[in-house]
């Protein structure tokens, strides 16, 4: 209950920060931080808790995104209907996806591989249907209104991400506290023995990957209603899979808060390389490539094991 309280205090603190924040800029700080951290939390859950490193989350994010615009856009249905829906349908490819990965044994690289597949067959697919705008894309009209999913400030955004950064912070604590997690992190640590023990895997590792799948598909409805414009780069593109695991891999993954901080971390380096560089192109994956090299090799545990050895090194030095 000690991490749940701590928990509740930190998304407490960021849910009174619009109160005395009125500067847009920071407004958009926080809530790029937000929908990073959401991304990479969906991403912890399986990659971090069930140790099924995905290489293609964008195929989740992009199918939550493509079903809120095309059903607002070409059907008229309410986006609230479609938040809904498109969470439910990344959930669906997500167990599609895991049906055939781990019912045949995949894990590791070639369960990577597999969703990374899955990922570019969705993009060239949404490249040339009719009905998600194939190559132009598919903009969604400006009607500003909660009713909509769409606000005339930016605070409105800013509740929307904190309610769903919150709910997947909150499932990933109780993956923290439950039986299904502990299933699920014992797979990771050792699938055989697991399976020895009588623990299904094939049953807990399509519930966590379901589970991921879901909250990708909100952070894709969540990027749709706020920029109002999809296309199928932006939607299935090999980014949103690199920001998915780059966040979680700085911040800790398998850990509650490694999300956030890897989150938080990695929009000060983009700020303070956008200052340094400006927009020169592929500057940032550049640098996201270097650090994820130091990351792997320096700080296995992200900056979250950074501060636990800090920690434990404050207490044995302070004297008795």
């Amino acid at each position: 209950m000690k991490t749940l309280a701590i928990l509740a205090v930190v998304f407490a603190a960021l849910g009174v920060l619009p109160l005395f924040v009125v500067s847009d800029v920071w407004l958009n700080s926080l809530i790029a931080v937000l929908y990073a951290a959401l991304l990479g939390q969906a991403w912890n859950i399986l990659g971090g808790y069930g140790g099924q490193f995905s290489f293609g989350h964008a195929a989740f994010f992009g199918t939550g995104a493509y079903t809120v615009a095309v059903l607002q856009v070409q059907y008229g249905i309410n986006p609230w209907i479609g938040l809904v829906a498109g969470a439910a349908a990344a959930g669906l490819v997500a167990a599609f996806v895991g049906a055939l990965s781990f019912r045949y044994g995949l894990r590791g690289s070639y369960f990577a591989l597999v969703t990374l597949a899955f990922a570019e067959v969705l993009r060239i697919l949404s490249n040339s249907v009719p009905f998600t705008g194939a190559g132009v894309g598919i903009l969604i009209p400006l009607d500003p209104g909660a009713e909509n999913l769409q606000f005339a400030h930016k605070s409105g955004y800013f509740w929307m991400i904190w309610a769903m950064a919150l709910a997947a912070f909150l499932a990933a604590w109780w993956l923290g506290h439950s039986r299904f997690g502990a299933r699920l992190m014992a797979l990771r640590d050792n699938e055989d023995a697991a399976r020895a023990l009588g623990v299904s895997a094939l049953r807990i590792k399509l519930g966590g990957i379901v589970m991921s799948g879901v909250f990708s598909g909100l952070a894709g409805v969540f990027y749709a209603q706020h920029y109002l414009y999809l296309d199928p780069g932006l939607a299935y593109g090999p980014a949103i899979s690199v920001e998915s695991l780059l966040v979680p891999i700085v911040g800790g993954m398998g850990t509650l808060f490694g999300p956030l901080l890897g989150a938080a971390a990695l929009h000060v380096l983009s700020e303070v390389t956008r200052d340094i560089f400006g927009d020169a192109p592929g500057i940032s994956l550049a640098i996201y490539g270097a650090l994820l090299i130091f990351i792997v090799m320096f700080l296995p545990h992200g900056l979250a094991g950074l501060g636990r050895i800090s920690a434990r090194r404050l207490i044995r030095a302070r004297p008795a």
